[in-house]
């Protein structure tokens, strides 16, 4: 375990392995908190829905942000993506970009779907990624076309429903956590969740359709291991 993972779990009275379990649990699967909590005490844990919805927040977003910097370097093929939320019976967008293997780059929450709305992901992810892509595929909005030609002009633009599936695809899990949580409860908290909870996926991201059985069940055990490392854990609770 290295100085800063042991710092994480200092002063919780819970062994690192099962906090690390827990927190996998909630972001992998889409679970409520009281799911959570009863998959526990099934096997004699008795930990409560706010304890875990406390670990959530303090470790979601610390893994998320371990395994961002481990994975390869994404592709050079955006697809960008939004979709309506609704968060207090007001209308929101989550915008998200992923890459040619639907890896997600990143994501984000706004109120608006203009031209200064579709300027703020692109900007995010060149500051992130450190370069700009080969390719950039959107829908036939045109805020994309404006804000691609203010902030990444020499950058191919592709704009085509069809070629979309990439990035239209990767808002599945999203929706089916908004019917599990019962809708997000505010933007502040959208953002945070989905932020810790992409990435964490990104781990578990398996082409499990085109490969042997054999081969998937090592990859798992290499994404499971992976895991444990960015925990900093010997093994599952």
């Amino acid at each position: 375990m290295t100085s800063t993972t042991k710092a994480l779990y200092a002063s919780h009275r819970f062994p690192p392995e099962l906090i690390s379990y827990t927190v996998w649990l909630y972001f992998r699967f889409p679970l409520s908190l009281r799911m959570v909590e009863e998959m526990l005490a099934f096997r004699g844990i008795e930990v409560s829905h706010e304890t875990i919805r406390q670990w959530a927040l303090k470790f979601g977003q610390e893994f998320a942000n371990i395994i961002r910097r481990r994975l390869p370097r994404p592709g050079d093929k955006w697809h960008m993506d939004e979709v309506v939320l609704k968060i207090g019976g007001k209308k929101h967008y989550l915008w998200r970009a992923v890459d040619q293997h639907g890896v997600v780059l990143d994501v984000l929450v706004q109120s608006r779907r203009d031209r200064k709305a579709a300027k703020r992901l692109p900007r995010k992810l060149l500051k992130r990624q450190c370069r700009a892509p080969r390719v950039m595929i959107t829908d036939k909005l045109g805020s994309y076309g404006a804000a691609k030609k203010e902030i990444m002009p020499g950058v191919e633009h592709r704009q085509h429903k069809g070629l979309n599936n990439r990035a239209e695809n990767s808002h599945q899990p999203t929706r089916r956590r908004e019917r599990r949580m019962k809708r997000l409860k505010s933007p502040r908290h959208a953002q945070r969740f989905l932020s810790a909870h992409d990435q964490i996926n990104n781990l578990f991201l398996l082409p499990r359709h085109f490969m042997p059985a054999t081969d998937y069940r090592a990859e798992r055990n290499c994404a499971f291991q992976a895991w444990r490392d960015v925990c900093g854990v010997t093994q599952a609770a």
